[in-house]
């Protein structure tokens, strides 16, 4: 059966070294839910003390309502899921499938029955009698989440899993373990830096950095109304830019960029006030072209073709701009777009009003009407 996962308070240490300096989390029932985050940051450690691989040296882990600190691994009913397939090579797919459920002593029957339910579930019925060095690499991790989840484990644990796969097969196999986790309605925790395969196919995205979360929430609220400048940048691309809140004429406040562009906002919270200074962040893709005046001048110094976008690279006065950003893009939609820009044009782009992020600062938090940072 399926738990929830309950996370109070958990520190990790190694040695005087505080990996996790006390996080609390909370996972639903049934939930695919994906730690999101930088190398070092402190998602595969999490994943580790919740298996049992790692010891806990503060607060509690709880599955429902048991606390699991000091249950032995092997005795969590977890399936685990790894970067490296991890599966048997002189074994055939189905005796991999099987091999938990014979440590667990099942009737050949049952066991029997069992295997057949799952090969075809991850569609590899017509793989089973082949050793995994006539598999692919998404066939082989088929194998591996079929092996997982075989012994109904309480808990599903995947670590990285995708990134030994070229692009298109871990484009097709998140779809695949999506697909499978749904039907099979179990409590998910997901490891990954990649951030598309995070909005892909999580219920809910835990955003890490240095062993701290930096915002829970559903992937489209991280993306579109990110808790802090970290969540804003490691999601996607932003382009931060200097600005203050000012009286709006007819009401309410706006946006007032470094070279004196107005930019009314209806979207802020309550906490927001004329005369703070404030960090805007706007999204490639949220400029639009605009004549002049009606927007922020800037110069276009690089192109990149990518299909159904462009992707230009942009030249703002240096005082406009946060420092520190590799780049400032506007990604221009080809299906709607009037007038392709080149290397060295000169344009005004505007920023959508509805889109942007407004933030402290200090990038700590956002000033957006009803951002929250655990959703």
């Amino acid at each position: 059966m399926s738990v929830a996962i309950h996370v109070d308070q958990v520190i990790k240490r190694y040695g005087s070294l505080t990996i996790i300096p006390g996080l609390t989390e909370h996972i639903e029932n049934g939930e695919f839910f994906t730690l999101l985050g930088p190398s070092g940051c402190g998602k595969t450690t999490l994943l580790r003390m919740i298996a049992g691989f790692n010891s806990i040296e503060g607060g509690k882990i709880r599955f429902n309502d048991t606390v699991i600190n000091d249950i032995p691994a092997h005795k969590r009913n977890i399936g685990m899921v790894f970067q490296s397939y991890a599966i048997f090579p002189h074994m055939t797919v189905r005796e991999n499938v099987e091999y938990g459920l014979k440590l667990r002593k099942t009737p050949k029957d049952e066991m029997k029955k069992k295997v057949d339910e799952i090969l075809d579930v991850v569609q590899i019925t017509e793989y089973q009698d082949r050793l995994p060095e006539r598999l692919s690499g998404g066939q082989q991790q088929r194998v591996a989440l079929a092996r997982a989840i075989v012994i109904h484990p309480s808990v599903l644990l995947m670590d990285e899993p995708l990134s030994n796969l070229d692009a298109k097969l871990r484009v097709e196999m998140r779809s695949a373990i999506r697909e499978v986790q749904k039907q099979v309605g179990i409590t998910t925790v997901y490891v990954t830096h990649d951030q598309e395969e995070a909005l892909s196919i999580s219920d809910r995205i835990a955003v890490m950095k240095k062993g701290e979360i930096q915002q829970t929430a559903r992937p489209h609220t991280v993306y579109t109304r990110p808790y802090n400048v970290f969540v804003s940048t490691f999601i996607g691309h932003s382009n931060l830019f200097r600005g203050r809140l000012a009286e709006a004429e007819g009401g309410g406040l706006a946006a007032v960029f470094q070279d004196g562009y107005v930019m009314p906002l209806a979207t802020l919270g309550p906490d927001a006030k004329a005369g703070m200074d404030v960090i805007i962040s706007v999204r490639p893709e949220e400029f639009s072209i605009q004549p002049e005046g009606q927007g922020l001048r800037c110069r276009v110094h690089s192109k990149v073709f990518l299909g159904k976008y462009i992707n230009y690279g942009l030249s703002f006065a240096e005082e406009m701009l946060v420092p520190g950003q590799p780049s400032i893009e506007y990604s221009q939609d080809l299906g709607h777009a009037e007038h392709i820009l080149e290397a060295g044009d000169t344009v005004t782009l505007k920023p959508n009003p509805a889109k942007v992020n407004v933030f402290l600062p200090d990038g700590s938090r956002s000033l957006m009407e009803g951002v929250v940072r655990d959703e």
